[in-house]
């Protein structure tokens, strides 16, 4: 099935796990990837949430394959800050392998934040953002 983002955020969060399950983690993306925040997922809000997410606070993540490390886009004004090491390893999820955006040696805001992504679509990857070992949402990118 070819998954777009809308059809994400009508998903329920046992259905984006299942996907997140059911999929390879890819090849870890290069360039700007816009982001999209699944928190409410499978609600008529969800969509605006989205959108208030992506004006105000977050709008993506801009990938360097080759150095292996990323930046967030943050604020409303797009800013590139926040940067992760980006590599592939175990899921904290599930245990199969995926691709990891660690923040712990590389930001003191966001040090104890760990995300997970796998490919569901040649240029779209479904996310996971843990804190600790806790997972709090979902999110997607679109290359």
């Amino acid at each position: 099935m070819a998954y777009q983002i809308q059809q994400l955020l009508k998903m329920t969060s046992s259905q984006l796990d299942e996907l997140f399950a059911n999929s390879p983690p890819g090849d870890i993306p290069d360039g700007e990837g816009r982001g999209t925040a699944l928190i409410v997922e499978a609600t008529p809000i969800a969509p605006l949430i989205a959108s208030f997410v992506s004006h105000f606070a977050w709008q993506g993540k801009i990938f360097d394959a080759r150095a292996g490390l990323l930046k967030n886009m943050i604020s409303p004004l797009g800013i590139a800050a926040i940067v992760a090491k980006v590599y592939k390893a175990e899921s904290w999820f599930d245990g199969r392998e995926c691709i990891v955006l660690d923040y712990s040696e590389t930001s003191i805001v966001a040090g104890w934040i760990r995300d997970e992504i796998r490919m569901i679509e040649p240029a779209i990857y479904l996310g996971q953002v843990f804190a600790g070992r806790t997972r709090l949402f979902h999110f997607a990118l679109h290359f």
